[in-house]
Protein backbone atom coordinates (compact mmCIF):
# COMPACT_ATOMS: atom_id res chain seq x y z
CA UNK A 1 0.00 0.00 0.00
CA UNK A 2 1.33 3.69 -0.72
CA UNK A 3 1.36 5.82 1.52
CA UNK A 4 2.61 9.67 1.15
CA UNK A 5 2.34 11.93 4.21
CA UNK A 6 5.15 14.02 2.65
CA UNK A 7 5.61 15.29 -1.27
CA UNK A 8 8.84 17.18 -1.25
CA UNK A 9 11.56 14.91 0.43
CA UNK A 10 14.87 17.43 -1.36
CA UNK A 11 16.43 13.92 -2.00
CA UNK A 12 15.95 15.01 -5.62
CA UNK A 13 17.71 18.55 -5.39
CA UNK A 14 20.86 17.03 -6.82
CA UNK A 15 19.40 16.14 -10.14
CA UNK A 16 18.56 12.31 -9.05
CA UNK A 17 15.60 10.06 -8.21
CA UNK A 18 15.35 6.99 -6.31
CA UNK A 19 14.12 3.69 -8.06
CA UNK A 20 11.78 1.07 -6.49
CA UNK A 21 15.05 -0.89 -5.45
CA UNK A 22 16.76 2.11 -3.88
CA UNK A 23 19.10 2.87 -6.30
CA UNK A 24 19.34 6.10 -7.72
CA UNK A 25 19.73 8.04 -11.32
CA UNK A 26 20.10 10.97 -12.82
CA UNK A 27 16.35 12.45 -14.10
CA UNK A 28 17.27 12.76 -17.67
CA UNK A 29 18.25 9.29 -18.02
CA UNK A 30 16.28 7.32 -20.66
CA UNK A 31 14.60 5.25 -17.93
CA UNK A 32 13.63 8.13 -16.35
CA UNK A 33 12.63 9.80 -19.60
CA UNK A 34 10.75 6.68 -20.56
CA UNK A 35 8.99 6.78 -17.29
CA UNK A 36 7.75 10.93 -17.56
CA UNK A 37 6.21 10.01 -21.25
CA UNK A 38 4.11 7.43 -19.64
CA UNK A 39 3.27 9.53 -17.29
CA UNK A 40 2.34 12.15 -19.17
CA UNK A 41 0.54 9.74 -21.27
CA UNK A 42 -1.54 8.34 -18.32
CA UNK A 43 -2.32 12.62 -17.53
CA UNK A 44 -3.31 13.17 -21.43
CA UNK A 45 -6.10 9.75 -21.11
CA UNK A 46 -7.20 11.38 -17.90
CA UNK A 47 -8.23 14.74 -19.96
CA UNK A 48 -9.68 12.47 -22.54
CA UNK A 49 -11.60 10.72 -20.28
CA UNK A 50 -13.13 13.65 -19.16
CA UNK A 51 -14.82 14.66 -23.03
CA UNK A 52 -16.15 11.21 -22.58
CA UNK A 53 -17.51 10.80 -19.40
CA UNK A 54 -20.99 9.73 -20.57
CA UNK A 55 -20.17 6.61 -21.77
CA UNK A 56 -19.83 4.22 -18.21
CA UNK A 57 -18.62 1.44 -20.37
CA UNK A 58 -15.82 3.17 -21.88
CA UNK A 59 -14.55 5.02 -18.63
CA UNK A 60 -14.40 1.57 -16.82
CA UNK A 61 -12.27 0.41 -19.82
CA UNK A 62 -9.95 3.59 -19.55
CA UNK A 63 -9.73 3.75 -16.25
CA UNK A 64 -8.66 0.12 -16.23
CA UNK A 65 -5.69 1.44 -18.44
CA UNK A 66 -4.73 4.44 -16.64
CA UNK A 67 -4.14 1.76 -13.38
CA UNK A 68 -1.98 -0.51 -16.12
CA UNK A 69 -0.34 2.77 -16.76
CA UNK A 70 0.86 3.13 -13.15
CA UNK A 71 1.80 -0.65 -13.31
CA UNK A 72 4.12 0.36 -16.45
CA UNK A 73 5.51 2.98 -14.30
CA UNK A 74 6.09 0.95 -11.71
CA UNK A 75 7.92 -2.10 -14.04
CA UNK A 76 10.00 0.58 -15.71
CA UNK A 77 10.94 2.40 -12.06
CA UNK A 78 12.32 -1.51 -11.26
CA UNK A 79 15.18 -2.49 -12.59
CA UNK A 80 16.04 -6.31 -13.52
CA UNK A 81 18.10 -8.44 -12.02
CA UNK A 82 20.92 -10.46 -13.51
CA UNK A 83 18.61 -13.41 -15.35
CA UNK A 84 15.30 -11.56 -14.38
CA UNK A 85 12.68 -13.04 -16.07
CA UNK A 86 10.17 -10.39 -15.67
CA UNK A 87 7.66 -11.95 -13.86
CA UNK A 88 6.15 -10.54 -11.09
CA UNK A 89 6.09 -11.26 -6.98
CA UNK A 90 4.73 -9.79 -4.22
CA UNK A 91 7.65 -7.25 -4.12
CA UNK A 92 8.10 -6.90 -7.78
CA UNK A 93 4.92 -5.50 -10.23
CA UNK A 94 5.57 -6.24 -13.59
CA UNK A 95 3.16 -5.59 -16.93
CA UNK A 96 2.27 -9.12 -17.87
CA UNK A 97 0.81 -10.96 -20.95
CA UNK A 98 -3.15 -10.88 -19.97
CA UNK A 99 -2.89 -7.26 -19.61
CA UNK A 100 -1.58 -7.04 -23.44
CA UNK A 101 -4.42 -9.53 -24.54
CA UNK A 102 -6.39 -7.34 -22.83
CA UNK A 103 -5.98 -4.42 -24.70
CA UNK A 104 -5.50 -7.05 -28.08
CA UNK A 105 -9.42 -7.83 -27.32
CA UNK A 106 -9.98 -4.23 -27.18
CA UNK A 107 -8.66 -3.43 -30.13
CA UNK A 108 -10.56 -5.96 -32.10
CA UNK A 109 -13.97 -5.63 -30.75
CA UNK A 110 -13.97 -1.68 -31.25
CA UNK A 111 -12.31 -2.23 -34.88
CA UNK A 112 -15.23 -4.83 -35.67
CA UNK A 113 -17.69 -2.28 -35.77
CA UNK A 114 -15.88 0.24 -37.91
CA UNK A 115 -15.48 0.69 -42.01
CA UNK A 116 -12.16 -0.50 -43.30
CA UNK A 117 -9.96 2.74 -43.66
CA UNK A 118 -9.80 4.10 -47.48
CA UNK A 119 -7.27 6.87 -46.52
CA UNK A 120 -5.08 8.09 -43.07
CA UNK A 121 -6.99 10.28 -41.17
CA UNK A 122 -6.27 13.42 -39.68
CA UNK A 123 -6.61 13.90 -35.86
CA UNK A 124 -9.66 15.55 -35.00
CA UNK A 125 -13.69 15.22 -35.27
CA UNK A 126 -15.10 15.28 -32.34
CA UNK A 127 -13.72 16.81 -28.94
CA UNK A 128 -13.85 13.46 -27.55
CA UNK A 129 -12.00 12.12 -30.79
CA UNK A 130 -9.04 15.18 -30.78
CA UNK A 131 -8.72 14.28 -27.20
CA UNK A 132 -7.76 10.29 -27.80
CA UNK A 133 -5.76 10.91 -30.86
CA UNK A 134 -3.60 13.17 -28.76
CA UNK A 135 -3.47 10.34 -26.47
CA UNK A 136 -2.34 8.23 -29.12
CA UNK A 137 0.40 10.85 -29.99
CA UNK A 138 1.94 11.14 -26.76
CA UNK A 139 1.80 7.00 -26.51
CA UNK A 140 3.64 6.73 -29.83
CA UNK A 141 6.54 9.13 -27.94
CA UNK A 142 6.32 7.01 -24.77
CA UNK A 143 6.67 3.70 -26.63
CA UNK A 144 9.89 5.56 -28.22
CA UNK A 145 11.72 6.51 -25.05
CA UNK A 146 10.42 2.94 -23.76
CA UNK A 147 12.83 1.49 -27.01
CA UNK A 148 15.28 3.78 -26.20
CA UNK A 149 16.03 2.83 -22.56
CA UNK A 150 15.19 -0.84 -23.74
CA UNK A 151 18.39 -0.06 -26.05
CA UNK A 152 20.45 1.01 -22.78
CA UNK A 153 18.86 -1.78 -20.06
CA UNK A 154 17.17 -4.62 -19.95
CA UNK A 155 13.26 -3.15 -19.86
CA UNK A 156 10.31 -6.07 -19.77
CA UNK A 157 9.56 -7.10 -23.14
CA UNK A 158 5.56 -7.33 -22.15
CA UNK A 159 5.92 -3.55 -21.39
CA UNK A 160 6.95 -2.63 -24.57
CA UNK A 161 4.00 -4.53 -26.18
CA UNK A 162 1.67 -3.26 -23.59
CA UNK A 163 2.63 0.84 -24.89
CA UNK A 164 2.82 -0.14 -28.37
CA UNK A 165 -0.68 -2.11 -28.24
CA UNK A 166 -2.14 0.98 -26.54
CA UNK A 167 -1.09 3.86 -29.16
CA UNK A 168 -3.10 0.85 -31.60
CA UNK A 169 -6.30 0.83 -29.35
CA UNK A 170 -6.24 4.30 -29.33
CA UNK A 171 -6.21 5.25 -33.27
CA UNK A 172 -9.06 3.00 -32.95
CA UNK A 173 -10.75 4.04 -30.25
CA UNK A 174 -10.21 7.34 -31.99
CA UNK A 175 -12.01 6.50 -34.99
CA UNK A 176 -14.89 5.35 -32.86
CA UNK A 177 -15.45 8.18 -31.07
CA UNK A 178 -15.69 9.86 -34.42
CA UNK A 179 -19.50 8.39 -34.93
CA UNK A 180 -18.03 4.89 -35.45
CA UNK A 181 -15.74 6.16 -38.10
CA UNK A 182 -18.23 7.80 -39.71
CA UNK A 183 -16.92 11.58 -39.51
CA UNK A 184 -13.04 11.25 -39.41
CA UNK A 185 -11.57 13.70 -41.55
CA UNK A 186 -9.56 12.18 -44.27
CA UNK A 187 -6.13 13.17 -45.44
CA UNK A 188 -6.25 14.04 -48.73
CA UNK A 189 -2.77 14.04 -50.49
CA UNK A 190 -1.22 17.39 -51.81
CA UNK A 191 -4.69 18.82 -51.26
CA UNK A 192 -3.30 22.32 -50.46
CA UNK A 193 -0.59 22.83 -52.83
Amino acid sequence: MVKLNKIYTKTGDDGTTGLVDGSRLAKNDPRMAAIGDVDELNSSLGLAICEIADDNALVRTLRIIQNDLFDLGADLATPAVEGDDFAPSQMVLRVVPSQVERLETEIDTVNADLDPLTSFILPGGSKAAAAIHCTRAIARRAERTCVAAAREMAINPQALAYVNRLSDYLFVLGRALNNGGKDDILWVPGASR
